[in-house]
């Protein structure tokens, strides 16, 4: 992958509804965690796929020793469609596609959000998807954390900032 995306858990600065900072080429975007979600879902089952498809692709190959790649090419599509639909829910933010290298033989996950596009491997895929849904989660608790630490009558609303503030510095 070609530049970082950055995901952390943080708080909606006007709801104060949990949230996740995402950051991808100096591009940011605060999403819901149920966004947050959705994308490690899309992230690890766009791995499990890719890896399918090249194994499958191989299979045809080695085993059944279908060369002609045009009828490779058919049966994974048929494959594809018939392949179980990702479950329903709230979209993803990352437009992401398994992909089987028809030449180099190995499986990517191809990422996009704007004019930002990335490749992943499979592995890459899963720890990002791991990660993604750690920040969700973080974002969930730090949320439920902050009501409770402003209730408290001997925090300031300054106070509660500035633990949030050096518990995320704690995260870069």
């Amino acid at each position: 992958m070609t530049d970082t995306i950055w995901i952390r858990s943080a708080t909606h600065p006007d709801t104060g509804q949990a949230a996740c900072l995402f950051d991808w080429g100096g591009g940011q975007a605060l999403l819901t965690p149920e966004t947050v979600l959705a994308t490690a879902r899309d992230l690890a089952a766009a791995a499990a796929a890719a890896e399918t498809d090249v194994a499958f692709l191989r299979f045809l190959r080695q085993d059944l020793d279908i060369d002609d790649d045009r009828i490779r090419a058919h049966m994974l599509r048929h494959l594809r469609e018939r392949r179980t639909a990702t479950a329903q829910g709230s979209p993803g933010a990352l437009r992401i596609a398994a992909v089987a290298g028809a030449k180099t033989g190995r499986p990517s996950i191809h990422i996009a959000r704007g004019s930002m596009k990335g490749e992943l491997t499979p592995d890459e895929a899963r720890a990002m998807a791991g990660q993604w849904t750690e920040a969700a989660v973080a974002a969930q608790i730090d949320v439920r954390l902050r009501y409770t630490l402003t209730g408290h009558p001997a925090l300031t609303r300054a106070d509660v900032d500035q633990i949030f503030e050096q518990l995320q510095s704690l995260q870069r």
